[in-house]
């Protein structure tokens, strides 16, 4: 029998224009997409109309499919498909359990390609006007996990280098332990009022960013109904969004300008 491909494809951040071409292709000739909760549903929208979509979201506290159902269901359609696309937020293979899907893969004999997407930590920093590294400010930065394997008996997070031995942290799937992960880094030495930023719903139209420092996380968060999907960026960089805030004031010239042209339109 002639197997199919899989390929794991990065659907980046979430705004629609900011995917690949290669990926953008793919989609379109799939014969099934296996999308994960990440993945905005406009990107959907580029499949063939008779291609087989399914979801395989996961998410705190809901999960459409546990992992070893996902790798079973990838080699499966291999043998219905010419073309599976395993379609994921941002970039595969950062935090995205791709490589996992890919070992899986190489063990059945199965092709596959890897299809880099934009990261949300690279994504959503940008958009809420942060460059994650910056002369003088940071030369060097560090992505983290912010929810590690609940069956590790012991954090293997090492704190006192990302307390002390990089310039600027990106936090992914931090939202749950953002406190506990303050508290961490100050008492591994960063200074408790380094910036941080929160920015949720990256890259959308709907995104909002928050800004503080590490000593004052629980404040934001007793104000602020935060919740997933949330990246958080540490770091003197962070001070660079008040000048370099660009997304969010144009969201807020359009809001502006819906507002302003509804009212002409009440007025008459």
């Amino acid at each position: 029998m002639q197997l199919g491909k899989v390929y794991l494809v990065g659907a980046g951040p979430g705004d629609p224009d900011l995917l690949t071409i290669k990926a953008y292709n793919l989609i379109s000739a799939a014969g099934c997409i296996v999308y994960d909760h990440l993945v905005n549903p406009a990107i959907l929208n580029y499949a063939r109309p008779d291609a087989e979509i399914i979801y395989a979201g996961k998410q705190a506290g809901k999960c459409a499919m546990r992992q070893e159902a996902i790798n079973a269901l990838l080699v499966t359609k291999t043998t219905e498909h010419e073309i599976v696309v395993r379609l994921k937020g941002g970039d595969p293979f950062i935090f995205g359990r791709g490589g996992e899907e890919a070992e899986v893969l190489v063990d059945c004999g199965i092709e596959w390609e890897v299809v880099p997407g934009i990261s949300s930590g690279v994504a959503a920093a940008a958009y809420a006007g942060i460059p994650i590294t910056q002369r003088g400010l940071s030369t060097s930065v560090t992505f983290v996990t912010g929810h590690e394997d609940p069956t590790k008996t012991s954090s293997t997070i090492n704190w006192q280098h990302l307390a002390k031995g990089t310039d600027t942290l990106v936090f992914f799937m931090a939202v749950g332990h953002l406190a506990e992960i303050a508290d961490s880094l100050i008492q591994h030495g960063r200074a408790a009022n380094t910036p941080l930023a929160v920015i949720q719903w990256g890259t959308y139209e709907r995104q909002v960013t928050h800004v503080t420092d590490l000593v004052s996380v629980r404040e934001l968060l007793a104000d602020e109904n935060i919740q997933p999907p949330a990246i958080v960026v540490i770091g003197d960089v962070v001070r660079m969004r008040e000048k370099l805030r660009w997304f969010e004031n144009i969201m807020a010239c359009k809001e502006s300008l819906v507002e302003g042209q509804l009212k002409a339109y009440q007025g008459d």
